[in-house]
């Protein structure tokens, strides 16, 4: 007889903890956008390029930072992740120009890319039995949603209480603090001796000649596009396009009375949403194929945001929209992890996994630059939010032909 192997696992904890504290900082920098321009006078422009620049080195960093799991351990890729943030946090807070702050950003997406999805993914994913590896994939990639819904109410009460460089200087010690969770993560070393006896390059070298891999990476893509892009620019498009609230309503009895508080509570939204569709995708992936759940989702997405730009925009639609897209918003993360470890395996998941998420954060950095770039050339998002559209389905299509069988295995008679 064989004992079920527990859901939450010390790894699972540790990594939810230091998921939450990461992404609740990284989801805070918007907030310090009007602090930092009121202060030194800075066009919006220039602190918005640092918050870009921070998510493509995020996405540069991720395999190495996955490789590096791979070759030295979990644990002090965390660390070495956990100290690039804290410092790129410090250095920010003395920054005085633009170039300072989009320099440090380097430092904050490496930081991040050190204690993010990439190499917490693949240390649950490693730590995880077959059984349950999914649904943990779906927990750590929910605490990233956790972060997101308390991170930037947390720095704006902060922020009423002291200026922007002491609550960076918070944030980094708070970072800091969660090395003191690692001693709870040790990873089981891999079971398979074939798995530990193949090489990083031999993997690499057979997932590059694998046509599913190339699908992987560039399906990949527009999730990043959509998220970012939402994320970036969904307040303005509220603030600017929303019907008017009306008096007396619900939205203004919870304090929601203006177009401008309604797109700050339409990304929460999406946040509170996504934490039950990513738990629900984990569910789904454990039972069901998970290129075609990948499918529907990017499918569903298309669908969602077509219906969304299609019909008037009024505070009614802006909620509907903010649910049914944040169900669909990170569902993508467990079901896209758990499809690297299951045509790949888990040894090298770290690596692989990152090369797919470069993908995410280039298309994360097209969203934010090419929304800026079309509303000033255009007055308007409709350009931008087409192309989202477009990215979805094409995504949707390319996940179909993937194999979804382990790679070497052959086909079933």
């Amino acid at each position: 007889m064989h004992s079920r192997t527990p859901l939450f696992t010390p790894v699972l904890i540790v990594g939810c903890v230091i998921i939450v504290v990461s992404f609740a900082v990284r989801a805070s920098f918007g907030v310090f956008q009007i602090p930092i321009a009121d202060q030194f006078g800075w066009a919006r422009a220039e602190f918005s390029t640092a918050i870009a620049i921070q998510n493509l080195a995020w996405g540069i960093g991720q395999p190495i930072f996955g490789a590096i799991a791979e070759k030295i351990g979990d644990r002090k890729a965390i660390i070495i992740g956990a100290v690039l943030y804290a410092v790129g946090l410090v250095l920010s807070a003395y920054s005085v120009t633009p170039l300072e702050h989009q320099l440090y950003a380097w430092l904050v997406g490496f930081g991040i890319a050190g204690t993010g999805f990439g190499v917490i993914l693949a240390v649950v994913g490693r730590a995880s039995s077959d059984e349950n590896r999914s649904m943990s994939l779906a927990i750590a990639a929910a605490a990233g949603s956790g972060g997101q819904i308390f991170g930037p109410p947390v720095a704006e009460w902060l922020l009423g209480m002291m200026a922007w460089p002491s609550v960076f200087m918070i944030f980094a010690a708070a970072i800091m603090a969660t090395l003191l969770t690692l001693p709870m993560m040790r990873v089981p070393v891999p079971a398979s001796k074939a798995a530990v006896e193949e090489t990083m390059g031999e993997i690499l070298m057979k997932a590059f000649r694998d046509p599913s891999y190339f699908l992987i990476f560039i399906g990949f893509f527009s999730c990043g596009y959509q998220v970012a892009f939402i994320t970036a620019h969904f307040p303005a498009f509220v603030t600017e396009l929303c019907g008017p609230i009306m008096p007396g309503g619900m939205l203004d009895s919870m304090g929601v009375s203006t177009t401008s508080a309604l797109g700050a509570v339409a990304i929460s939204l999406i946040g509170l949403a996504n934490i039950c569709g990513t738990l629900a995708a984990g569910w789904a992936g454990k039972r069901y194929s998970k290129k075609y759940l990948l499918a529907g989702i990017y499918a569903g997405r298309t669908i969602v945001a077509s219906l969304f730009i299609l019909f008037p925009i009024t505070p009614e639609t802006v909620i509907l929209f903010s649910v049914a897209m944040g169900s669909l918003w990170l569902a993508t993360i467990p079901l896209t992890s758990g499809l690297v470890a299951q045509i790949y395996g888990v040894r090298y998941m770290g690596t692989l996994y990152g090369i797919v998420f470069f993908s995410h954060q280039l298309g994360s950095f097209l969203g934010v630059w090419l929304g800026g770039r079309l509303y000033d050339l255009y007055g308007t998002y409709t350009q931008v939010w087409w192309v989202g559209v477009a990215v979805g389905a094409f995504s949707a299509i390319v996940h179909l032909p993937i194999r979804e069988r382990p790679l070497g295995q052959a086909a079933p008679a």
